[in-house]
């Protein structure tokens, strides 16, 4: 099966593409038309182009040139830092006063430093007594998507792919976002609320790192999919099992130990850019790069 490497970020013309042509090893090119997006067509990655990449912002991936995304029957998104653009436990810990003792144990959990179901539970209790209505607040004033999710979402269900929130976070930001994105299905954590205040419990089965797997397992068995036309979307430790149960798992501005074990990663640019990761560019500028040297 032919090879590509698709780099996205590189704006055109550049002299970043004669440089980039030259660590490919690749005898031509071709920009998605539009779109600071570059397949090379042939080549490799080596050390090299991924040190240039980072260098320069830039995201890089080998992809075969057959896959489309058509192929695929399923795709998993985590909430936190990847659909959107904030830890909601953390923002619930500044409105309770309790930043500093939570925002630390996120940060540990997702670089996978720190057993999840135990800091997660940790954080849960520290936020005992905060009134729900922070709930409303943390929504409305500071959540968001992350750049490219409504575009990629809307391609997907183009396509007919079913889309799954598989979640650590809380029910009233993935119900929400469900709703607001028109997906398929959600799987999240339920706090535990007694008289308008958080208990400082968890509601029912804890959804951690194992529990966000088996979630996505079960649903693509429901489907009748195969796990090579899962895609899973992650960035913290809590994801990777997740990631290992589809045929494509791609880090989104992961944590290290993301990026180093999914299949791809997408450090810099927006969601939308899953898209280029499949869909064939329309071959527009086609250059020749010159024979290199033997």
């Amino acid at each position: 099966m032919s090879e590509s490497i698709v780099i996205q970020g590189v704006s055109g013309p550049t002299p970043f593409l004669d440089q980039l042509t030259r660590l490919t090893c690749c005898t031509s090119h071709s920009r998605i038309e539009n779109q600071p997006v570059f397949r090379f067509h042939g080549g490799s990655l080596s050390l090299a182009l991924h040190e240039f990449c980072l260098e320069h912002q830039l995201d890089c991936a080998l992809v075969p040139d057959a896959r489309q995304l058509a192929h695929f029957g399923l795709v998993a998104f985590d909430m936190d830092s990847t659909l959107i653009d904030i830890e909601t436990i953390d923002e619930l810990a500044v409105i309770a006063g309790v930043s500093e003792q939570i925002i630390p144990l996120t940060e540990r959990a997702m670089r996978g430093e720190i057993d999840f179901e135990t800091s997660f539970r940790q954080r849960v209790a520290l936020l005992k007594n905060l009134p729900v209505t922070a709930l409303e607040t943390v929504y409305q004033q500071k959540l968001r998507l992350n750049p490219g999710a409504e575009c990629l979402i809307k391609e997907l269900q183009r396509l007919g792919l079913k889309t799954v929130l598989i979640t650590s976070g809380f029910e009233y930001f993935a119900e929400r976002l469900k709703s607001r994105l028109g997906l398929d299905n959600v799987v999240c954590n339920r706090i535990g609320i007694y008289d308008g205040h958080f208990t400082g419990e968890i509601s029912g089965k804890l959804i951690d790192a194992a529990g966000k797997a088996s979630a996505l397992d079960e649903y693509r068995i429901a489907l009748g999919l195969r796990r090579e036309q899962v895609i899973a979307i992650g960035d913290g430790a809590n994801d990777l099992p997740m990631l290992g149960m589809a045929g494509m798992g791609i880090a989104y501005h992961a944590k290290a130990l993301v990026r180093e074990q999914a299949t791809c990663a997408l450090n810099f640019v927006g969601l939308a850019g899953v898209l280029n990761l499949f869909e064939l560019p329309r071959k527009i500028n086609v250059q020749s790069s010159p024979e290199r040297p033997s």
